[in-house]
């Protein structure tokens, strides 16, 4: 893994601005500046890990406590009885573009099917 920081280390330490939905001890919670849905919200554990397989096997109650946090965003959005999709994009061919673990929480409106696109 590089030593240069990413975006997501300059937003967790407030050095780049973000519109902040929620915030734990140990992750962080902001809209995504260019949002794939009504709501559109990046929950990132504030210690850096590429992906997600490095995440799982390094710190899998980190882990949880990310997809907790991607719950905690759906009820605040209001989005959990309509439903929400979290997803986890893992390196260049599924479109990770910043490679510091993260999960984006979709919701609010009726959301497409995803793969290849059609």
């Amino acid at each position: 893994m590089s030593d240069a920081e990413t975006l997501f280390e300059k937003i967790i330490a407030r050095e780049i601005p973000a519109e902040i939905v929620y915030e734990t001890e140990n992750t962080l919670a902001f809209r995504d500046i260019q949002p794939q849905a009504r709501v559109h919200v990046l929950v990132v554990p504030k210690k850096r890990y590429r992906n997600l397989a490095e995440f799982a096997a390094a710190d899998p109650a980190g882990l949880a406590e990310v997809v907790a946090t991607a719950a905690k965003v759906a009820e605040i959005e209001g989005i959990t009885d309509s439903g929400y999709r979290v997803v986890f994009n893992t390196e260049r061919d599924a479109g990770q573009t910043v490679f510091h673990v993260h999960a984006h929480v979709l919701g609010g409106e009726q959301l497409g099917h995803f793969g290849t696109p059609g």
